[in-house]
């Protein structure tokens, strides 16, 4: 694994993904429910509801997709709303792994991502 990497500047993110992780057919509801109310509230793309773990994550999850200009009102409404999800908020700027490794922010409990997928060089 790569530790010095290359110097990211606020300029190369491009866009923001939050994915909304849960376990089971419940938690699949509530994602609907909160992705529903984002998708009411911000403009976000919201993608498909994972009956199964999918790329680097490790749980069930949708992915919401938004700009940057986004990101200062989105968030905190997620820390404050998700109700028991758990949130894996990641950056956008083509390096999918500082994407998925540096460029990240919990909201809940963190898990453990496969990032073996992902170039480290």
């Amino acid at each position: 694994m790569k530790q010095n990497r290359r110097t990211v500047e606020a300029s190369d993110i491009k866009a923001y993904h939050a994915h909304l992780y849960y376990r089971d057919e419940s938690g699949l509801e509530l994602a609907k429910q909160v992705a529903q109310q984002v998708s009411n509230l911000f403009e976000v793309q919201v993608g498909r509801f994972h009956r199964q773990p999918v790329g680097p994550h490790p749980l069930w999850s949708c992915q919401l997709s938004f700009a940057v200009k986004t990101f200062t009102d989105l968030i905190p409404w997620l820390m404050l709303n998700r109700q028991s999800l758990d949130v894996f908020v990641h950056s956008v700027t083509g390096d999918d792994y500082f994407d998925h490794t540096q460029g990240v922010i919990w909201l809940g409990h963190a898990h453990k991502l496969d990032i073996s997928q992902f170039d480290a060089s």
